[in-house]
C-alpha cells in the first residue's frame, strides 16, 4: 500500500505439517478431483449439460440432462446433490438467491517473473479497488484486477488494455511491471462478475445445495474453495452413518443440520471476505480512508494482530466472535491513533464516523449470514439431529 509493504503467515504452529496455503490453476486442480473420484470403483460419470431437477410430489427424483451429442437422458437417485456453480439454473427450487455484484475481476497470467514474497499470495490496495496476485505454477502468477461495479473497460476495443496501463500498472510492484505490460500485450485478458450470495435454502427432500450454486463470497480472500472442501467434509460426516438413503423426508430433515454446522467455517470466511473487501477499497471519504489505513497498520503490527486475521480468513480458526474482535479492534485502533497527540472536536467527529462506518460494514454481512446460527448454533434444534434409524 502506497509503496509500504508486510508480510503475513500463517500460525501453523500448532498443525501437523501438511496444513500448508495453497494456489492453484482452478480448472486443472477441479479436474484432477473428477478423475480422482472416477478410479473409485463405485463412482460412475457421466458426462452432460443438466436441463432440469426431476421432481415428483414435492421431491426430487434426479435429473434431466443431454449428452455430448444432445441426447435428452434422465439419472434417477434417492439424493441429488446439485452444485452447478456460480451461473447455477438449478437452485431456483432449492434456495432463495439474493445475488450481488459488487465488482468484477479482470484476470491475466504473468509469465517468468518473481512475485515480492515467494510462495504467498499478494494484495496491493490501490485505487480504486484491490489488485491481487498469487502464483498458480511455477513459472505462471495468476493477477486479478477488481473493477468496481458491473461494467468492465471494453477489451474488443483496446479501452480495457489502455485502462490496464495507464490507472492499473503504475500501482503494483516494480519488479511486475514489465511482465504485467507484456500480458496485457499478449491479450489474454478475461473478465468475471464477482459475485455475493448468502445460504438461504430451502430444505427439499432428495436434494440438497453446495458450492457456488449455494453460497458465494467476494473471492478477495480466496475463500471459495475452502468452504466448498469444508461443506463436503460436513456433509460427508453426517452421510456416513447413512444405509439407506431412500427415505426422504427423513433424510432432508437429518440433514438440516448441515446449515447449521457448516456455519462456523462459511460465515466467518463469508463475513470477513465481504468486510475486507469494502475496507480495502478506496474511497474519498476521510473516514473510510482512516479505516483502510488502520487495517493495513493493524496487520503490520504483526504477532496476535496478523495471526488472528489471517487464521480467520484461511478458516484455521473458524470463531465469528474472534473475527468481530478483531474487526472492532481495527476500528479502535485507528480511533486512538485519531484522538493522539490530543483529541480535538474534528478529530472525535472523525472517530465517530469511523466506527459508525466499521459498523456498517460488518453488521449488515452478518445479518444476512445469520446471527443466531453464527454465534449460537447451539440453540437451533436442527443441530441436534440425529441419523435415521435404518
Amino acid at each position: 500500500m502506497d509503496g509500504r509493504n508486510t508480510k503475513l503467515s500463517y500460525p501453523l504452529e500448532k498443525f501437523n505439517s501438511d496444513v500448508s496455503g495453497r494456489s492453484f490453476h482452478n480448472g486443472r486442480f477441479v479436474q484432477r478431483m473428477r478423475e480422482k473420484a472416477a478410479t473409485l470403483p463405485n463412482v460412475r460419470l457421466e458426462q452432460g449439460t443438466v436441463t432440469s431437477l426431476l421432481e415428483e410430489e414435492g421431491t426430487i427424483k434426479g435429473v434431466q440432462y443431454k449428452t455430448r451429442n444432445g441426447e435428452e437422458m434422465t439419472a434417477s437417485a434417492p439424493l441429488t446433490i446439485v452444485c452447478d456453480g456460480c451461473f447455477s439454473n438449478l437452485r431456483r427450487s432449492l434456495c432463495t438467491p439474493k445475488v450481488d455484484v459488487p465488482s468484477c475481476f479482470v484476470g491475466l497470467v504473468l509469465e517468468n517473473c518473481d512475485l515480492p514474497f515467494a510462495n504467498h499470495g499478494h494484495v496491493v490496495l490501490a485505487d480504486p479497488s484491490p489488485i491481487l496476485f498469487y502464483p498458480i505454477s511455477s513459472s505462471e502468477v495468476r493477477c486479478l484486477v477488481d473493477v468496481p461495479g458491473q461494467k468492465v473497460p471494453s477489451i474488443a476495443n483496446g479501452e480495457m488494455a489502455t485502462y490496464l496501463k495507464t490507472v492499473v500498472a503504475p500501482q503494483i510492484p516494480s519488479q511486475l511491471y514489465d511482465a504485467f505490460i507484456a500480458a496485457i500485450d499478449k491479450g489474454n485478458i478475461k473478465t468475471m462478475p464477482n459475485r455475493s450470495m448468502p445460504a438461504n435454502p430451502h430444505p427439499t427432500p432428495g436434494a440438497i445445495l453446495m458450492g457456488d450454486a449455494f453460497n458465494m463470497r467476494h473471492p478477495l480472500t480466496g475463500g471459495g474453495m475452502t468452504v466448498a472442501l469444508s461443506d463436503i467434509v460436513v456433509i460427508r460426516n453426517l452421510l456416513r452413518p447413512i444405509h439407506d438413503l431412500n427415505d426422504a423426508a427423513t433424510l432432508s430433515k437429518y440433514l438440516e443440520s448441515f446449515y447449521t454446522l457448516r456455519k462456523p467455517v462459511a460465515s466467518t470466511i463469508n463475513t470477513l471476505a465481504g468486510a475486507l473487501y469494502k475496507v480495502f477499497c478506496a474511497s474519498p471519504d476521510q473516514a473510510r480512508k482512516e479505516m483502510r489505513e488502520a487495517c493495513f497498520d493493524y496487520l503490520s503490527l504483526g504477532g496476535i494482530f496478523s495471526n488472528g486475521p489471517v487464521s480467520l480468513l484461511s478458516g484455521l480458526n473458524p470463531r465469528p466472535l474472534s473475527l468481530v474482535l478483531h474487526f472492532f479492534a481495527v476500528a479502535v485502533y485507528g480511533i486512538g491513533r485519531l484522538f493522539l497527540p490530543f483529541p480535538t472536536p474534528k478529530r472525535i467527529w472523525l472517530g465517530a464516523r469511523l466506527l459508525s462506518g466499521a459498523s456498517g460494514i460488518i453488521f449488515p454481512i452478518m445479518n444476512a449470514e445469520g446471527f443466531r446460527q453464527m454465534f449460537f448454533p447451539a440453540t437451533v434444534p436442527a443441530y441436534y439431529r440425529s441419523p435415521p434409524a435404518n
